[in-house]
């Protein structure tokens, strides 16, 4: 039986013993890799529900008003109506580091192009804001607000109505938002941690070591913060008032994608070493199995739809995307 391992990590230890100064506590080496999710073997054992051909797909998306599955194919958008499984493109003018699907729209980071855009799901328009800086995700904090990582400065820029305002000090290697109760989190892919931001202020808060290798993170329904460590082959949940890793889960396979479903408190994991779909039961003491899924080849990404208790994965060789049912 897999064992959950506790840690606790209390904010003095990123203060440093005996550091430089000017150091950055989070970082433990010179040169900062990004890890990535393996190189898929072939599928040899059938995927599980139906597969769908697509092109290769770097992100996934659903968004539950319009019930719209969104893959990112370069820069290219599929919007796939999945009560009918029509399917709609957009074109973009570059491809996306990031997308949030919410309300019926879409929000893309867009770096090589310098914008974000938003695309109105049931109208298949996008519309474009200029952001220098090359933004990598972005995060509406409110009807007025959104905060955008900032590729070029390795910073975040809280803009209002599309105006720059509050920026925070320089990152490594920020490449995700998340919020909560007002407060907002970085995941850093470069030193693998995870950093508060006061959006009002933009002061960064102590950050906490995500792992050796952090690459995906959701919000669960308690507040915490599930990242993923591919590195490490960890599942991770942090709580956040305040910022403490509370629980290490193993998990074997080169974990990457990873999805969150409130109704059911499963966390869904790709194992892109071994094309499967795993999930854990996270509402308890510590994570549980409760299902492995045989998946398309390199599943890369993921998404679920919580209302009819639906996955989709998609694949990042062009082996489609693969819908299973629970």
């Amino acid at each position: 039986m897999r064992r959950l391992v506790i840690t606790c990590l209390t904010l003095t230890l990123l203060a440093g013993c005996g550091m430089d100064d000017n150091a950055d506590p989070l970082q433990v080496t010179d040169t900062l890799t990004q890890a990535r999710p393996a190189a898929a073997p072939p599928a040899t054992t059938p995927p599980e529900g139906t597969a769908h051909p697509a092109p290769p797909a770097q992100h996934t998306a659903y968004d539950r008003d319009t019930r719209t599955l969104v893959l990112a194919t370069g820069p290219q958008l599929q919007l796939v109506d999945t009560t009918t499984g029509n399917r709609r493109t957009v074109d973009l003018p570059a491809a996306p580091t990031n997308i949030h699907a919410r309300s019926g729209q879409l929000l893309a980071a867009l770096p090589d192009a310098g914008q974000i855009t938003r695309v109105d799901l049931r109208t298949a328009t996008a519309h474009p804001t200029p952001v220098p800086g090359g933004p990598v995700d972005a995060l509406d904090l409110d009807a007025e607000r959104t905060a955008v990582i900032q590729r070029d400065t390795a910073t975040v820029t809280i803009l209002t109505n599309g105006q720059p305002g509050v920026t925070t000090e320089k990152f490594e290697g920020p490449a995700q938002l998340l919020d909560h109760a007002g407060q907002l989190y970085v995941l850093d892919r470069l030193t693998t941690a995870i950093t508060p931001i006061n959006p009002a202020t933009g002061e960064k808060g102590a950050g906490l070591r995500a792992g050796q290798g952090a690459t995906n993170a959701v919000q669960d329904r308690y507040g915490r913060i599930l990242t993923i460590d591919t590195r490490g082959q960890c599942l991770l949940a942090f709580s956040t008032d305040p910022l403490i890793l509370k629980q290490r889960y193993p998990v074997p396979g080169a974990p990457y994608a990873l999805a969150y479903d409130p109704t059911t408190d499963i966390a869904w994991v790709t194992l892109t070493a071994t094309n499967e779909l795993v999930g854990y039961d996270i509402a308890g003491g510590e994570p549980r199995e409760v299902r492995r899924i045989p998946t398309i080849s390199q599943p890369d990404s993921l998404a679920v739809d919580p209302d009819n208790r639906t996955l989709y994965i998609a694949s990042a060789n062009g082996a489609g995307y693969q819908v299973v049912t629970m």
